[in-house]
């Protein structure tokens, strides 16, 4: 998981400096969308420091405790992040939106608005593209939304999803920030809060989907396990693989377990060399399982 450090920092750099930017032209401007963008980026923020929390713990050795690891600590904290940025992130924004269209403020001078703006697309639109970059090393030959769903490593995408709803908002804001002040509508500031609180509740469904779904114990996928079936029965001692059963502990770890028909003539130290022939050559081939099972079941013979 080393290759997405670069991709995390960058955006927590832009992130934090930005926040501070957008509060302050949003204190300035009485700009509830401003606001909500400030929101946004300390959202972000936290998001990327409880990112590479999640990414050291999961780096802790098993224990006794822990036989497997904690490897699904990432997959926890990537789940709380998904919750901050649908409560913190998407609901404060929709709330200030709600707030300043009952209320709308008078329209100030927007051009700090416009400079903040301006600074934070530069800014999170260079960390979008590290971010996009980093990705592209490890999607391969998939599209972004087929190597997202496939990915067992929230850390390769999470990032690419804030610094895109990131680009998005900024872009939102801007649109509404224009049309209010041409039009003098100041209740379209508190449109745009909500528009933006919206599209974060949206990336924190995705998010918290991918998240649940490997927090839960996702497997190897079918051609992998068709390519291991197959090794598994080349070897003279094998009938059949009954079953396949696997789960992802990390990005990084897969627990696999074969349940195996072995010839009804062997002895057992004969079963125990070929459960480990079997094993050595399965670890050999597939770098990323840490650990293999294989349980030997009688041949049920024809009645």
């Amino acid at each position: 998981m080393q290759k997405n450090y670069k991709s995390i920092y960058s955006a927590l750099a832009a992130d934090i400096l930005i926040a501070i930017v957008k509060f302050f032209a949003g204190a300035y401007s009485n700009s509830s969308s401003m606001i909500s963008e400030g929101i946004h980026s300390l959202v972000d923020s936290t998001n990327e420091i409880l990112l590479l929390y999640g990414m050291k713990r999961s780096k802790k050795p098993a224990d006794k405790k822990r036989p497997f690891g904690y490897g699904k600590e990432l997959y926890f904290w990537t789940f709380i992040i998904s919750i901050l940025i649908f409560g913190l992130g998407g609901g404060v924004s929709i709330i200030q939106g709600i707030n300043h269209i009952r209320k709308p403020l008078p329209l100030e001078d927007p051009t700090w608005n416009y400079l903040v703006l301006a600074f934070s697309a530069i800014f999170e639109g260079t960390s979008l593209i590290i971010a996009i970059r980093e990705f592209n090393k490890v999607r391969g030959n998939f599209s972004f939304w087929e190597a997202i769903i496939r990915s067992k490593d929230p850390a390769s995408f999470q990032v690419l999803f804030e610094d895109s709803a990131a680009v998005g908002g900024l872009a939102i804001v801007f649109i509404f920030m224009k049309i209010s002040h041409a039009y003098n509508l100041p209740v379209l500031d508190g449109v745009a809060s909500i528009t933006v609180g919206l599209l974060l509740i949206f990336v924190s469904l995705i998010l918290a989907r991918e998240s649940r779904s490997l927090l839960m114990g996702e497997g190897i996928a079918p051609e992998t396990q068709k390519k291991i079936i197959a090794l598994a029965e080349k070897d003279p001692s094998v009938i059949k693989v009954v079953n396949v059963l696997s789960t992802y502990e990390s990005p990084e770890e897969v627990v696999l377990m074969l349940i195996v028909n072995f010839k009804s003539e062997l002895d057992t130290e004969e079963i125990t060399d070929a459960i480990e022939r079997v094993r050595k050559g399965i670890k050999q081939q597939f770098q990323l399982i840490e650990f293999v099972i294989i349980q030997p079941e009688a041949v049920k013979k024809d009645k």
